[in-house]
This record gives C-alpha cells, structure tokens and sequence, in this order.
C-alpha cells in the first residue's frame, strides 16, 4: 500500500486504535540503557491493564539490571507501518512482590506463571507519560495521542 491512499486518522480514532493494540497484542520492543553499558533492546510479551503495561524478565537480565540503574524506557509495538511508541519510568516487581491481579493476569493471557518458575523472574510495569501512534506520512502530525500520562 503506497502513503498516498491513506486517510489520516483523527485523534478520537488513534486512540481508540491504540488502546486496541494494547488490549489485543502479545509482544513489545522494550528499550532501556545503562550508564555503564549503554543501550539494549529486547522483545518481551506484555500486559495491558488500562493503566500500564506490564512485562516480566528474568531478575539477572541486562532488562532488569538496566531498568534499576535507570527506569526511564521506550516501547515500540512491532509494526513499522502501524506505529506506536510508548515513554515511561519502569517500575521493578520482585515475583513475590508483584500485586496478584497483575501477575494473575499476565498468567491468564500467557499460560505462563512466572511465579511458579525456579529462576528468579522481575515483573516491570510501565505506566506511560508519551504515547505516539501513527500510520505512515500522513499522520506524523499529531501523533501524540497522550501526553503527561493523560490521553488527549
């Protein structure tokens, strides 16, 4: 499909189509740094709740060890075409510490219970401050669709 037949969205309908992906979608690129080590980006499976996203890693990856030097991180859905870009400060969850409708959840959408595994697992939340979504040219402007955490 060429940029040229696309029909820019509307505010009202960006959002709607993000909170969709979000709901529906299984994996996020997530982008963090570490002062020493620099940048790492790894694909994780993740949890929308209405409010943020919830992932898990492994309590010893580059992921967890990064976000702990530095929680501010980006998320990329992976589409390049139909883009959305979450900014945020990610927050740390022990397994045992994760709140239980979370970590419920996230077994629920995943056949996965990282609390029943022997390695030690990290729940991150991230409640985004930025969002941005676009398709193609046409829509780069105005594509913040929420800005300091509120939905525009």
């Amino acid at each position: 499909m060429g940029t040229e037949d696309l029909v820019s969205r509307e505010l009202p309908e960006r959002r709607r189509d993000t909170l969709r992906r979000l709901a529906t979608e299984r994996d996020v690129w997530v982008s963090t740094a570490h002062p020493e080590h620099g940048p790492h980006q790894v694909p994780l499976w993740f949890l929308w709740d209405g409010r943020a996203m919830w992932m898990c890693t492994g309590a010893a990856s580059a992921t967890a060890r990064n976000i702990r030097a530095e929680p501010r991180v980006h998320l990329a859905l992976p589409d390049s075409f139909d883009v959305v870009l979450l900014q945020g400060e990610a927050e740390p969850f022990p397994a045992p510490q994760v709140p239980a409708e979370a970590a419920g959840a996230y077994a629920r959408k995943f056949g996965w219970d990282p609390r029943a595994e022997e390695g030690a697992f990290v729940y991150v939340r991230v409640a985004p401050k930025t969002v941005r979504a676009w398709r193609g040219e046409p829509e780069l402007r105005g594509r913040v669709v929420m800005r300091d955490g509120a939905w525009l």
